[in-house]
């Protein structure tokens, strides 16, 4: 299924302009020769920043795609959760 909202792209767009942003901060520090700390600090922040874009995509998914379940078979319905059970997994490794 594809993201229909506008409202969840833009979401998206904006988190991941955010990770990029802090990426591009990253390579700076490297080529400044910050201190290995701040740069570890940094890093962390943008692992996090790609978690949480990560389980705010899901959390849309799961809100814009299964509850529409009432036009979907029964069918339908047991394999999106399968769908959405494997997403959760990738999510976690």
């Amino acid at each position: 299924m594809k993201v229909q909202s506008p409202l969840i792209k833009d979401d998206l767009h904006k988190r991941l302009r955010r990770i990029e942003g802090q990426v591009r901060g990253v390579q700076k520090m490297l080529d400044a020769d910050r201190d290995c700390q701040e740069i570890i600090q940094q890093l962390t922040a943008v692992r996090s920043a790609v978690h949480n874009a990560r389980l705010q995509f899901l959390r849309s998914y799961a809100r814009e795609c299964l509850l529409q379940g009432n036009t979907l078979s029964g069918a339908e319905q047991s394999m999106m959760v399968d769908e959405l059970m494997a997403l959760i997994a990738k999510v976690e490794q």
